[in-house]
């Protein structure tokens, strides 16, 4: 089981920057695939982005494609997420998740992901 603990998460104005973090612990860093993923109030969760364990591939939701940027740093044991331009619709809370590397790519799909984080809340005004 990995531990996941998230920070960074705010209230900003639309047009914003915001950079989340994920410490993860439990389990050998490098060996994990890790994702974003978002939940708003009265919707699914849903995909944002997502790392490979080697940090060569990363993934991301059209809604996030240039605008957001994943990394990892092995060495911290952290996967981040760079988040600018924010708008209204990119309010809700974000979890931090971790699969066991048992692929290349990793997944867009939140089943896939093994342990989740306990969520940091995003707020976005107009």
């Amino acid at each position: 089981q990995v531990h996941l603990v998230e920070s960074g998460g705010g209230l900003v104005q639309a047009g914003d920057s915001l950079r989340l973090s994920c410490a993860a612990s439990g389990r050998t860093f490098s060996g994990l695939n890790m994702g974003w993923f978002r939940q708003a109030v009265g919707k699914e969760r849903e995909f944002v982005a997502a790392i490979s364990k080697i940090a060569g591939i990363t993934r991301y939701a059209d809604s996030a494609e240039g605008r957001f940027t994943i990394s990892r740093d092995n060495a911290e044991n952290t996967v981040y997420l760079r988040m600018n331009s924010l708008k209204p619709e990119d309010t809700a809370v974000y979890y931090c998740a971790a699969d066991l590397g048992r692929t290349v790519v990793p997944s867009k799909a939140p089943e896939e992901y093994d342990s989740w984080g306990q969520g940091t809340q995003v707020t976005v005004s107009s």
